[in-house]
């Protein structure tokens, strides 16, 4: 394990040196460096205070983003680069931002009120590192774990616990038995953390490789961010599709998704309707008609409430909606269900399907998934032949329609659009010629079909 600085790094901590300064690189940039990761951003402690950094790099380009917190943002290379003086934090009366900071002198007092010893190290190439809470251990062993009192911690920032999480999924670390003790404790707090930060730290989470066994660990607090969750934890299926209860089949199939955000949400909400629609017939086995629809509205105002941008959104609540629908390996089947989504959707769809698949019971995953890959390998063809599945790939446009004596306007769209129907359906062929001869039928008949694709 060692730190590597890039240039503008050595640059701007020679630079605070030279001023008679104390700088030095922290936190997330020396854990990744340790780690092997390129870190995304560096940032800049230093013993100088912001007008005083603002002095040592006079004519570069340099941005007071946040001077209450002594936190400056030096441009070099049309990089960022935050430099912020050495701090330690007042009360957390919002247990989000402290109330105020106070500015000194010791690099201990700063890096002592940082969240996790992981990320309350210090570099520069003078010194080298300083880790004074055994971040370098716990990185070794892969522990995550406070510095100084895990509950402090919590409450100056509730967000920290699901920091917490979200560095134990993407690393494959352990937490710590007191850190976890005391984000259990505190998760009421998470209350009074903003949607969009909150939304923020889920979709890193939700891709780590560590999701599987903290989604059933925690699952307190992820219910404590999404309620909706809750009624799914060991609520029995009755089925002998299913060999696991609706929140461990939901946990399973995350973490059988690749590493997409929108798949893992998709796989986190598909069934969060079962518990409402669940009944037993009368041999016992229980059913869940319906559930999808209700799973997307469920889901719809999860997402709302995290303000999930709407493309995501849009795509998770498609997927929830259709991931339990039939699908005939048949070339008109799936022509008519591409015509529908579109290539990518359908193959996230497919992705999804085989996800539910590995949470069920094993030889129904088994024919499951063989089904599938029938599914996948007619898509590939129906593609590869160029088969129509959208307006614009019949041989036959709105000119056409025109030169047949139609006039301008929706008639002309509604005329394409049964051509389609009937050419996704294989009622005629994909030829200018018939497709011609049966625009001429339609208008003839004054045919105008609803919209139903």
């Amino acid at each position: 394990m060692f730190v590597k600085l890039t240039a503008s790094v050595e640059f701007i901590i020679d630079k605070l040196n030279a001023s008679g300064y104390e700088a030095y690189a922290v936190g997330g940039c020396v854990r990744d460096s340790l780690l092997g990761i390129v870190p995304k951003d560096w940032d800049i402690c230093t013993s100088a205070m912001p007008h005083e950094i603002m002095n040592v790099f006079d004519g570069q380009k340099i941005i007071p983003t946040g001077l209450q917190h002594g936190t400056v943002t030096l441009m070099l290379d049309n990089m960022p680069f935050e430099l912020t003086t050495y701090r330690i934090d007042g009360l957390y009366s919002d247990n989000r931002h402290p109330d105020r900071v106070n500015f000194v002198n010791s690099l201990h007092d700063d890096l002592k009120r940082r969240d996790f010893t992981i990320n309350a190290m210090a570099f520069n190439y003078q010194t080298g590192l300083v880790d004074l809470f055994g971040g370098k251990s716990d990185l070794a062993n892969k522990i995550l774990r406070c510095v100084g009192d895990p509950d402090t911690r919590f409450k100056e920032d509730a967000l920290r616990i699901f920091r917490a999480l979200r560095f134990s999924s993407v690393y494959d670390f352990t937490i710590d038995n007191d850190t976890a003790v005391a984000m259990n404790n505190n998760k009421e707090l998470l209350c009074n953390i903003s949607p969009e930060r909150l939304y923020n730290e889920l979709k890193k989470f939700i891709i780590g490789d560590n999701v599987e066994r903290l989604l059933i660990d925690f699952r307190s607090i992820l219910a404590q961010i999404i309620p909706q969750l809750q009624p799914m934890f060991d609520f029995k299926q009755y089925n002998p599709y299913h060999c696991y209860d609706v929140w461990t089949h939901t946990v399973k199939s995350v973490a059988a998704a690749p590493k997409d955000d929108i798949i893992r949400l998709t796989m986190l909400f598909h069934d969060i309707g079962k518990p409402s629609t669940f009944f037993r017939d009368e041999k016992g086995v229980g059913h869940f008609y319906g559930h999808s629809g209700v799973s997307k509205n469920i889901a719809q105002q999860i997402l709302s409430n995290l303000r999930v941008d709407n493309h995501t959104g849009k795509v998770v609540l498609l997927l929830v909606e259709i991931h339990d629908i039939p699908i005939e390996a048949t070339t008109k089947a799936v022509g008519k269900r591409l015509a529908k989504i579109g290539e990518e959707n359908f193959r996230r769809l497919l992705i999804v399907k085989k996800c539910d698949a590995m949470g069920q019971d094993k030889e129904v995953r088994k024919s499951k998934l063989q089904y599938l890959q029938r599914i996948e390998d007619t898509l590939n063809v129906v593609l590869t032949e160029n088969h129509c599945f959208s307006i614009k790939d019949l041989h036959i446009n709105g000119n056409d329609i025109i030169s047949l004596g139609a006039a301008q306007g929706e008639r002309i769209g509604r005329v394409l659009q049964r051509l389609f129907e009937m050419v996704i359906d294989e009622q005629i062929s994909n030829n200018h010629t018939v497709l011609i001869r049966e625009a001429k039928k339609l208008l003839r008949t004054n045919f105008l079909p609803e919209n139903n694709i």
